[in-house]
């Protein structure tokens, strides 16, 4: 279908990555950790390596030679080999040294498990050969670990002066993931111009496959920085195409005729009187706001912002009610199984007190069960069903869905917002986020939604304090971790990673449960993104009797796991994470009747930013503030564990350098629709490349639904 619909001039880009001379099924996976896209169960595209962008520059016209080398930096030298010094004998651990010199001084180039012929070949003594490399002091002594590049002079010319760093990940050489860029951009065809021309010449932007030649082309280091023409002229494409997409979901939404939702407050009043507490003023506000958009008949559109933990679920659950009093089902989807279950432990026992039926439904449900719900769905015996994307696939048909509620959006594209809105006739729409969205955001992400925003945190709430650490002062935390064991306490302890990588030395999860596995024996526990959902469901539930008091974890306890009982959290590399992620971590404790510790364990030494955003945290709880913070820190669009963090969802924007570039962006793709709403003009049929382009192309079919 999609490949029908689709250009054929862009074929060559959706052409799977394998189709690249050199890239097997091996590769194409490795390519899968470094592309900006999340591909889901597709196979990595020609065009996806196109958004592999450089996060730095090599620049080999520094030579300052051995002597000035400044600690830690890239350089190339230009030195004389004296002598090979390889490892004794059957001792590989020792690595191969190669001994060389310049007018100023004397350096070792060393090798691990180096291979003596072939050293001997690339770098023969007495010749004189240029080196670029990361050079490390020890001892007052210079060495250069591993060289990037090494070439006779003769030969050097053939080095390239400037040269981009791209982000890898273990198994992944820069060498052969230039290579395969360089393919893939050779496949870009010449495209016709999407953009309006008096906005490119007033920008001086070059066109799209110019920008994408001169960002892995370079010739100098500026090219990579956000703010160069090239990189703003891809960022504008990639938000002209998320705004002209948002622009036509609007439109589709709104030319569904909504209607309205009444009930006579039956459900309503029982789930209010089933409730240990008493809704907050915020939560208040928030839900008459809801109603009043469900009893109007244009479709309702809302983001309903609350931090964690500030009772957003419940808020849902009445609306949910509103609807049921109105004859109609609801459905509410996360996006993880983890987080779907809890949403329903938290709703079912309430609804049950209303009289009302609910259903939980993920990928797990199989056979008879999986059968009973779907039965119960098609002939509207179940009101209230909760679960992850499976609520939308095909098979599974409503009697009578009017409203779709979804949680934490920044996960789920305009896609699926088109999924949910086929399956109904055209339900409401309210979207929750934990993550307090700053304008900017909700702009990109949520042009065409009005805002609900909880403010106060519910009542009994415990405030948080945190405190940051060094990872050398790591013994004096597992002894007070024991402590507040002994004394009853549980304790997360998050880790970046799963497994430890070769490129980043970070302790991974699986390290630290071995570490801490001896101390705490049998009640320190494992949970991870990698294993299976019925080992995380054991883990969680164990840590939720107590069985075990310490789960170490990757983030995938960050979004709404609740164990009221959970006082500290611990976050290694806590300078890696984003502000935002970290808040969101932290607010995993102060649940319960008991005053919380969130503890930022951060390695030295820590960059600037990083060390902002950890004062930041240890300032504030107030989760607006915060995300505020957080783009105008996430400047440098810094690693994320391994993976690089642009804005949600964006391959190539970056808020904070290319805020303007979205008003303008908004206006272009408003204008554009007006003129010609079924983009068929000679400007349309571009912009529906561009659409495809950046995975926009359920705007594209929108269109032809019409």
């Amino acid at each position: 279908m999609e490949a029908c619909m689709r250009p054929v001039l862009l074929d060559p880009l959706f052409a799977p990555v394998t189709s690249l001379d050199g890239v097997g099924p091996k590769l194409a996976q490795l390519l899968e950790n470094v592309v900006p896209v999340d591909v889901g169960d597709r196979e990595v595209r020609v065009g996806d390596l196109l958004f592999v962008l450089p996060q730095g520059v090599i620049d080999r016209r520094d030579r300052p030679g051995i002597a000035l080398a400044p600690p830690g930096a890239v350089v190339t030298l230009e030195v004389r080999i004296d002598r090979h010094q390889p490892p004794p004998r059957g001792n590989r651990s020792v690595p191969y040294r190669v001994f060389a010199h310049d007018d100023t001084g004397e350096i070792a180039l060393t090798f691990f498990r180096g291979h003596a012929a072939w050293l001997e070949k690339q770098l023969p003594e007495g010749e004189t050969v240029v080196v670029s490399g990361r050079v490390d002091w020890f001892n007052g002594r210079p060495s250069m670990v591993h060289p990037d590049h090494m070439a006779l002079l003769s030969e050097a010319d053939t080095l390239p002066l400037v040269e981009p760093v791209y982000p890898l990940t273990a198994g992944l050489s820069s060498k052969v993931l230039r290579k395969a860029i360089a393919h893939a951009l050779g496949r870009v065809p010449a495209l016709p111009e999407w953009l309006d021309p008096p906005l490119t010449e007033r920008e001086s932007w070059p066109d799209f496959k110019e920008a994408l030649l001169s960002l892995h082309d370079l010739d100098a280091p500026e090219d990579v920085s956000p703010e160069s023409l090239a990189f703003r002229r891809l960022a504008y494409d990639e938000l002209l195409a998320g705004q002209i997409a948002l622009a036509l979901v609007r439109s589709r939404l709104r030319r569904l005729q909504g209607r309205p939702l009444k009930g006579d407050g039956r459900l309503v009043a029982a789930i209010r009187s089933a409730l240990p507490y008493s809704l907050t003023a915020s939560q208040e506000r928030a839900f008459k706001e809801i109603e009043a958009d469900l009893a109007d008949d244009e479709r309702m559109a809302r983001l309903l912002q609350g931090d964690v933990g500030a009772g957003k679920t419940v808020v849902a659950l009445l609306a949910m009610a509103r609807a049921a009093e109105a004859g109609g089902q609801s459905a509410l989807m996360a996006p993880t199984e983890i987080l779907a279950r809890q949403h329903f432990s938290t709703i079912a026992p309430l609804a049950e007190k209303a009289g009302l039926r609910a259903a939980v439904l993920t990928g797990r449900e199989k056979g008879q069960e999986r059968s009973r719900i779907l039965a119960g769905l098609a002939d509207g015996s179940i009101h209230i069903v909760v679960g992850t994307h499976a609520l939308f696939q095909e098979g599974v048909v409503y009697h009578d869905m009017v409203l779709a509620i979804v949680d934490e959006q920044h996960r789920f594209g305009v896609h699926q917002r088109l999924a949910m809105t086929a399956k109904g006739a055209a339900p409401d729409m309210l979207v929750m986020t934990a993550t307090p969205i700053p304008r900017t955001l909700v702009l990109t992400a949520f042009g065409d939604m009005d805002v609900s925003k909880l403010t106060e945190k519910p009542a009994g709430r415990q405030a948080i304090k945190t405190v940051t650490l060094p990872l050398e002062r790591l013994d004096d935390l597992v002894a007070r971790i024991r402590g507040a064991i002994d004394g009853g306490q549980k304790v997360y302890w998050i880790c970046p990673l799963v497994e430890e990588s070769e490129e980043i030395k970070l302790m991974s999860a699986e390290d630290r449960f071995r570490k801490l596995q001896p101390i705490f024996g049998a009640s320190v526990g494992l949970v991870h993104g990698r294993m299976k959902g019925v080992e995380k469901d054991a883990a969680m539930a164990a840590f939720k009797s107590g069985d075990i008091r310490v789960l170490v974890a990757t983030t995938v306890i960050e979004v709404g796991v609740d164990v009221p009982d959970a006082t500290i959290i611990v976050i290694e590399h806590a300078e890696r994470f984003g502000l935002a992620q970290l808040h969101q971590l932290r607010g995993r404790v102060g649940r319960g009747s008991r005053p919380s510790t969130c503890v930022l364990l951060y390695k030295e030494p820590t960059s600037e930013t990083a060390r902002k955003r950890l004062s930041v945290l240890r300032d504030t709880d107030d989760g607006f503030l915060i995300a505020e913070e957080d783009l105008k820190l996430r400047g440098e669009g810094e690693l994320m564990g391994t993976r690089q963090s642009g804005t949600p969802g964006f391959r190539v924007a970056r808020l904070e350098h290319h805020a303007d570039l979205l008003e303008i962006a908004r206006d272009d793709a408003r204008l554009i629709l007006q003129r010609d709403p079924d983009l068929k003009s000679a400007r349309g049929e571009a912009i529906r490349m561009l659409l495809y382009i950046f995975g926009r192309d359920e705007a594209v079919r929108l269109l032809r639904a019409g």
